[in-house]
């Protein structure tokens, strides 16, 4: 249940449509939480429906978070009006900052751990390396990986002295 604040900032609507029912507050860090329906939150199929034409009324909202938020699915739509109401939107200040900081990036293994800097891990699969002439096995331990700083699914580790990048979908934390 959202927090009574939420609910009157929305007027107990979602902040994208204006949906009723199955309302919950959305997080969004670094923005405040917005409160939005379940087709909304992405739990439904919004596309057979033409559902997101709904954000070019909430790009206009001034409550800050709201805009981050329609800012954010913007960037997320590969319809060519998503792209162009992205492009126009004039952001408060506030949402201007939060859409500024780049996001952190989470590097996740197969079963969806977060990894860490100098972490080892557990090839899973079999994998060629291309420009190596040979093959990492599964079950091979790769110690002290980096992450790929622009790239949440690819982390760098020492397999038979060579450094190689691996995708994070073939490994699982040790």
């Amino acid at each position: 249940m959202p927090n009574t604040d939420l609910l009157a900032r929305a007027a107990g609507v979602c902040e994208f449509c204006g949906a009723a029912e199955g309302l919950t507050a959305h997080a969004q860090p670094p923005a405040d939480p917005v409160l939005l329906c379940p087709v909304c939150r992405g739990e439904a199929d919004a596309r057979a429906q033409g559902h997101w034409q709904c954000l070019q009324g909430a790009a206009w909202s001034a409550e800050p978070a709201v805009q981050y938020a329609v800012w954010r699915t913007l960037g997320t739509l590969a319809d060519p009006w998503a792209a162009d109401l992205r492009e126009t939107m004039i952001l408060s200040d506030e949402a201007q900052v939060w859409a500024d900081t780049p996001a952190a990036l989470e590097h996740r293994d197969s079963n969806g751990v977060l990894l860490a800097m100098g972490d080892s891990v557990v090839l899973v699969k079999d994998l060629p390396v291309k420009g190596g002439g040979f093959t990492a096995k599964r079950g091979t331990v790769v110690r002290g990986i980096s992450l790929v700083a622009d790239n949440a699914s690819h982390i760098e580790g020492r397999v038979e002295g060579q450094r190689i990048v691996i995708l994070t979908e073939f490994v699982k934390r040790r």
